[in-house]
């Protein structure tokens, strides 16, 4: 074979070679891409992944630049875009982030903490105001953010999705449409309301043995609060004691409880005392428990207006020696020792007349309840968010946390009761606050209390309601 014949042909098999690796090098660059775009894989490439395009793009580099091989142009440049949006995606990666509101977070701040520089963050906000009012963002609330980020040097190159949870199977969804303009909706899962009743013995604590009947720990945090003003649970409950329950459970399409909803009615017998209420709103739309003769529960201040229920007394109300003063003076209240932060109630509905820091009392609130009695609040670590003088509160609303501020030795609540502008003993005064139904309010609730009795029959023939009892 002539020499000149013998090097096109040589050229020809190179340049089929070069042509097969190119190929190859766009399979496998492709698959590359789109394991990419893949949502499973979260963008998340593996180094080895990495190294082996790097490779394959300085091989198919390598050919095109060698002037041996000669491709049409239009293959030439497919190529180079090619690798091209593969580079991009490479240095692109989506980061899914859950966020959990802070003291001090704002809407504004959380997206300007995920890395969206100002503008776009007000925006995003401009839009997501449609939907939810900024002002409603609590601490401890659920946000969940999906953005794309350069893997290079950590910015943000988009925001794709965010979203606000609003409440158990509820959310506000700020999302990018096929023109990357945000828009925003609100979700709601669907939910099938069921009612579920139980009765049980107390073996131990009230909780524990609740629980063990299947109640969820909410519906049972609930039910203690209901008998927080009638009973003192560190005193008056004993074993043996009995509880009886009705209350509503939310469940999704596949049969999980995502929603413990309200406590239709709630009975404790304390030996022969047995005290039974029952979930009624009235035509103003205020919620309340009631007894059978629709006598409101909520006829005495709380005696012990914290979370923290088994707190004991570090110090009485009267004469006692004075732990720092060391002398003999007037307790003028009752003070509660708890753990620091613990959650501290209105003793009753009311207007807050003064919320600061006071001497020797350190943080201190001041609560107006009716023209007869006032209450007030010592020591606290600080006050509930949006508590200030002249906001309404409504009994059992917290208002603050235990701390030790100003004159005190170790973190506690000091709790006064005022009557007609005198200091009387929290645990044995009575201050009707509660409004008994009458009228139309009345025979409403009666309706109420006939229809529960008709469809739970077994639980409400065991025992007939007796005396109410009382702290």
């Amino acid at each position: 074979m002539p020499i000149k014949e013998f090097i096109k042909l040589n050229i020809k098999q190179r340049s089929r070679q070069k042509i097969v690796t190119v190929v190859y090098a766009l399979a496998v660059t492709s698959a590359f891409v789109l394991s990419l775009t893949n949502n499973s894989v979260e963008a998340s490439v593996a180094e080895n992944e990495r190294m082996s395009y790097l490779m394959i793009e300085n091989s198919v580099v390598h050919n095109l630049s060698d002037p041996d091989t000669v491709y049409p142009e239009d293959s030439i440049e497919n190529i180079k875009n090619l690798f091209s949006t593969v580079s991009a995606l490479v240095q692109e990666k989506d980061i899914r982030k859950e966020i959990i509101v802070q003291k001090g977070d704002t809407l504004i701040s959380v997206l300007r903490d995920i890395g969206l520089d100002r503008g776009t963050a007000n925006d995003i906000f401009a839009e997501l105001r449609k939907e939810f009012d900024p002002r409603d963002l609590k601490i401890g609330q659920k946000l969940k953010a999906d953005y794309t980020i350069h893997s290079a040097n950590g910015e943000v190159v988009r925001l794709n999705s965010f979203v606000i949870e609003t409440g158990i199977g509820e959310r506000v969804v700020a999302s990018l449409n096929e023109n990357d303009e945000f828009e925003v909706e609100r979700q709601k899962d669907e939910m099938i309301e069921e009612v579920n009743n139980a009765s049980g013995t107390i073996e131990g604590t009230l909780g524990g043995s609740m629980q063990k009947k299947g109640i969820p720990a909410r519906v049972v945090h609930n039910f203690i609060s209901i008998f927080s003003y009638a009973v003192d649970f560190r005193r008056d409950l004993r074993k043996g004691d009995k509880f009886e329950i009705i209350y509503e459970n939310y469940i999704d399409n596949d049969g999980k409880v995502v929603k413990s909803g309200n406590i239709l009615y709630a009975a404790l017998t304390l030996r022969k005392d047995k005290l039974a209420v029952y979930r009624f709103k009235d035509k103003s739309g205020r919620v309340d428990y009631y007894t059978e003769k629709g006598l409101a529960l909520k006829k005495t201040l709380d005696r012990k207006p914290l979370a923290f229920k088994n707190a004991r007394i570090s110090s009485p109300f009267g004469r006692r020696y004075h732990p720092i003063l060391r002398k003999y003076k007037i307790h003028w209240g009752v003070d509660y020792a708890a753990p620091r932060g613990t959650a501290i109630y209105a003793g009753g509905d009311g207007v807050v007349q003064v919320a600061k820091y006071f001497g020797s009392y350190g943080n201190y609130i001041k609560i107006r309840h009716n023209s007869e009695f006032s209450t007030a609040y010592g020591h606290m670590q600080r006050f509930a968010k949006g508590i200030r003088p002249g906001v309404r509160v409504k009994q059992g609303q917290v208002i603050g946390y235990v701390g030790s501020t100003g004159r005190s030795t170790g973190p506690h609540l000091h709790y006064e009761v005022v009557q007609n502008g005198r200091r009387v003993n929290p645990r044995t005064i009575k201050a009707s606050t509660g409004e008994n139904l009458a009228g139309r309010n009345l025979a409403n609730f009666k309706k109420v209390v006939a229809g529960l009795k008709s469809s739970y029959k077994t639980m409400f023939a065991q025992t007939e309601p007796q005396k109410v009892a009382q702290k």
